[in-house]
């Protein structure tokens, strides 16, 4: 699997007219230059992003397979689980969950990392 690094750049708000981060993957599908976009899970994981990130705009994707299984252990659902992950300079390390922020988005996300 490729390792691919989640970004963030600024933009200035309609509603409020201050500046927020928004997160994305950048990369190359069949020759056509893709963004995916990226949100956490909830509206609070935005300051636990600032915190991974710190002063970086790249901090490495995680992957992480996942599959659910009924009780006669037959898969139902499999699918990945999305983090983003910084190590300062002391070893320590910061997580938060993210998730692609439409059904494109996971389907670009997927063509990224095979």
């Amino acid at each position: 699997m490729k390792q691919l690094m989640v970004g963030r750049e600024t933009y200035v708000s309609k509603k409020d007219n201050q500046e927020h981060f928004s997160y994305f993957v950048k990369g190359i599908v069949r020759g056509k230059e893709v963004k995916v976009r990226i949100v956490p899970p909830d509206f609070g994981g935005y300051n636990v992003l600032e915190i991974v990130f710190g002063s970086d705009d790249y901090a490495e994707l995680t992957v992480k397979p996942f599959e659910i299984k009924d009780e006669k252990g037959k898969v139902t659902m499999q699918g990945n689980m999305y983090g983003v992950k910084s190590v300062d300079e002391d070893g320590v390390v910061y997580e938060c969950k993210i998730k692609p922020f439409q059904e494109s988005d996971k389907a670009l996300l997927s063509m990224l990392l095979n």
